[in-house]
């Protein structure tokens, strides 16, 4: 099989890629950065047998260089890289540097896919990030141990237009309701944050509505959910969360859907495909 590269950023999303990776049969070569991703991921990349390298958020040039020299083609991109990192504090190099002074919008998505053009213009593809991970990633219909009651499917149903807008405008991408009224909305703070602001705001009962963006590149910024997400929740008061279908990774999916029925929280997979 092929070598494939791996840029990771934080959580446990570079992790299934690299095991999956692994168990597909491709050698791998890791990226980290260094200023987001989990130090154990070295430890684990090690005993795979894959190589491992720590870079920092702005060195693009090296990173291409240290993929080409280890015969990677093909690379994926897996874990968050924090937006206020991305503009602020960090140190680009003369790849990057030419990079940043060609955009057109100074956001994530406009930067991400600059950087994937360079990257392919050296001969390296990035592939969609859930490209190892297709059983991860969520299925239409109720996900969890019960389906949301009716006050919940209420509010879903009411957030999603305003989500949708939100993702379009590149804000956010999750937004939290209560009858039928938005509480909060998530920018550069992170989903978490914003739930744990509607539960402050409006106490238990929210909802949680996260979106892909309309025309979401799957090979970056792929909304994820996870245990962590499920915590946060409980914490807020939160009862229920829709995710689309297709487009969303469900990191650790089984321990995901317990941590789901255990809370009593209900997990919708939002149908997103479009109607003949």
């Amino acid at each position: 099989m092929s070598r494939v590269g791996l840029i990771a950023g934080n959580g446990r999303f570079p992790f299934l890629v690299l095991e999956a990776a692994r168990e597909m049969g491709h050698d791998v070569t890791v990226v980290a950065v260094k200023e987001e991703a989990e130090p154990g991921l070295a430890d684990v990349a090690r005993e795979a047998g894959a190589t491992f390298h720590w870079l920092s958020l702005g060195q693009l040039g090296k990173a291409i260089a240290t993929f080409k020299s280890e015969g990677v083609r093909q690379a994926v991109m897996a874990g968050q890289v924090k937006h206020t990192k991305i503009f602020s504090g960090i140190v680009p190099d003369l790849t990057l540097m030419s990079v940043l002074l060609r955009l057109k919008a100074k956001n994530t998505d406009a930067l991400i896919a600059a950087v994937a053009d360079v990257m392919r213009d050296k001969g390296i593809e990035l592939l969609d990030s859930t490209a190892f991970l297709e059983p991860l990633v969520a299925r239409p219909g109720s996900l969890a141990a019960r389906p949301p009651s009716d006050e919940e499917r209420d509010d879903l149903d009411f957030g999603y237009r305003m989500a949708d807008a939100i993702a379009g405008l590149d804000i956010g991408q999750t937004i939290v309701v209560k009858d039928r009224a938005v509480v909060a909305v998530e920018a550069m703070e992170g989903t978490d944050a914003a739930i744990l602001r509607a539960g402050r705001l409006a106490g238990p009962g929210t909802r949680v509505v996260k979106v892909a963006k309309p025309n979401q590149d799957m090979r970056f910024d792929v909304p994820v959910v996870g245990v962590p997400t499920i915590e946060v929740m409980k914490t807020a008061g939160a009862t229920a969360i829709s995710i689309d279908a297709g487009r969303t990774l469900i990191v650790d999916g089984g321990r995901f859907l317990e941590a789901a029925r255990d809370a009593n929280i209900a997990v919708v997979g939002r149908d997103i495909t479009p109607l003949p």
